[in-house]
């Protein structure tokens, strides 16, 4: 069995969703430290002039605040609230897109719902991508295994709790800190997944293409072909230890 994990995202990119789709088991990381500047409550999405950020407001809290603590700072303002400004956002960026029509309820629900919790709000986003892309890889919690250790040894814990054979791992951040070489001395193997984004027709072509988005913006571009657009894109990986997934391509080393 494959495993991966990674924090949540708001409004997680394309990337994200093929680790999850190539996982027999996917960890929302939910315990982990939560990060300013980063994409667990950001992300951006194609306006007129590129590439632009919408950002969810939490409150400032304490630095060792972990994602699943972390509460949104909901404006009284109805003009000014966050839900009401991405919500319009949406609409004018994305409201003459060929499928905005398939898919706004859905989207819409998630923009007058109220929220408190960021991690309740990433979970639904992540829930709306994978059913909209076909994705059904179960989802655990980080904070449900109660896991042990630090960095490597972490992921070591989470995958000898969910009996996994192989932890697959993105070819970002987490280069930084997991030690290949020691879950592989406690019998799992490591694949790295190395992304290549897909290029598709967006909103606005004269502002040319904008890449690491939001998933909506390729389902509201192409509806029910964003699956195949994500998934027939060649996806090479690097496999550690000789161990080779059932998901593989011929472009695997």
């Amino acid at each position: 069995m494959i495993v991966a994990a990674h924090q949540p995202h708001y409004m997680p990119w394309l990337g994200y969703l093929d680790k999850v789709a190539k996982a027999d088991v996917f960890v929302v990381m939910d315990d982990l430290q939560f990060e300013a500047q980063n994409f667990q409550n950001r992300q951006r999405l194609k306006l007129c002039t590129g590439a632009g950020w919408l950002t969810v407001p939490v409150h400032r809290g304490s630095q060792s605040d972990r994602i699943v603590d972390k509460r949104i700072d909901s404006c009284r303002n109805q003009r000014q609230h966050w839900q009401h400004r991405h919500w319009r956002t949406i609409v004018t960026h994305y409201g003459s897109a060929r499928y905005f029509a398939d898919y706004a309820p859905e989207l819409e629900e998630v923009y007058t719902r109220p929220w408190t919790s960021l991690f309740e709000l990433d979970l639904h986003m992540l829930e709306l991508a994978m059913r909209w892309f076909e994705i059904k890889t179960p989802l655990v919690k980080s904070s449900e295994l109660h896991l042990q250790g630090q960095k490597t040894d972490r992921l070591i814990d989470m995958c000898k709790k969910l009996g996994a054979r192989c932890y697959l791992t993105g070819s970002g951040g987490s280069q930084g800190y997991l030690d290949a070489e020691k879950i592989g001395r406690s019998g799992i193997g490591v694949v790295w997944q190395v992304f290549q984004h897909p290029r598709y027709d967006q909103r606005y072509p004269n502002a040319g293409f904008a890449s690491h988005l939001g998933f909506v913006d390729l389902v509201l571009n192409h509806g029910s072909a964003s699956r195949d657009i994500l998934f027939d894109h060649a996806h090479p990986i690097i496999v550690h230890e000789d161990i080779q997934p059932h998901w593989a391509t011929q472009e695997a080393a």
